[in-house]
């Protein structure tokens, strides 16, 4: 599946293989995310190809995650529709469940707005799932159950959002 997202100046074209073999080749000129979503390429079984056009960090962001989405809503419609997770990174803990309920919703209990990683401001983080919820029109709930160092938390987050999406992009019923 393809997606092409525009917003301001920012344009990010993604292509997703859903049945893929966990390959990622990200460019959004943020290295953290870049690394998130290699994470999630990889524990979803995805090949992901994402380029972003250079721009404010908040809309890359943005706009990779809605492109991110409106590439996997046809597979999530199709398929089981509902996902869940729960996976560590070194001492995190984080469960996310994803559902294509057709009503975007983000509900988290992750506050990372003071934090930073890399030189990322973290709330870049909740951006993306923000339009990845729009994009793909999901109900995602992110809980962490345990973690105090950031890059951990977000580790735990994307590898359980890579597992939670590839449930639900699953076909409902098994060929026999």
């Amino acid at each position: 599946m393809t997606a092409i997202e525009r917003e301001g100046e920012a344009q990010s074209v993604v292509r997703v293989t859903v049945d893929g073999s966990g390959t990622a080749a990200v460019g959004t000129g943020l290295p953290v995310l870049d690394h998130l979503l290699g994470l999630l390429a990889v524990h979803g079984g995805f090949d992901v190809q994402l380029e972003i056009a250079p721009g404010a960090a908040v809309l890359e962001a943005a706009s990779a995650g809605r492109a991110l989405g409106r590439a996997l809503a046809e597979p999530l419609r199709a398929g089981r529709r509902h996902g869940t997770a729960v996976i560590p990174a070194d001492e995190a803990l984080a469960h996310v469940v994803v559902e294509a309920s057709g009503r975007p919703l983000l509900v988290s209990n992750v506050d990372l707005s003071d934090a930073r990683v890399a030189g990322l401001d973290t709330d870049i983080v909740a951006r993306f799932l923000e339009g990845l919820t729009e994009g793909a029109e999901l109900t995602l709930h992110v809980r962490l159950l345990e973690g105090r160092d950031t890059q951990h938390v977000l580790d735990a987050i994307f590898k359980a959002l890579g597992i939670s999406l590839a449930q639900a992009c699953r076909p409902r019923f098994r060929k026999e």
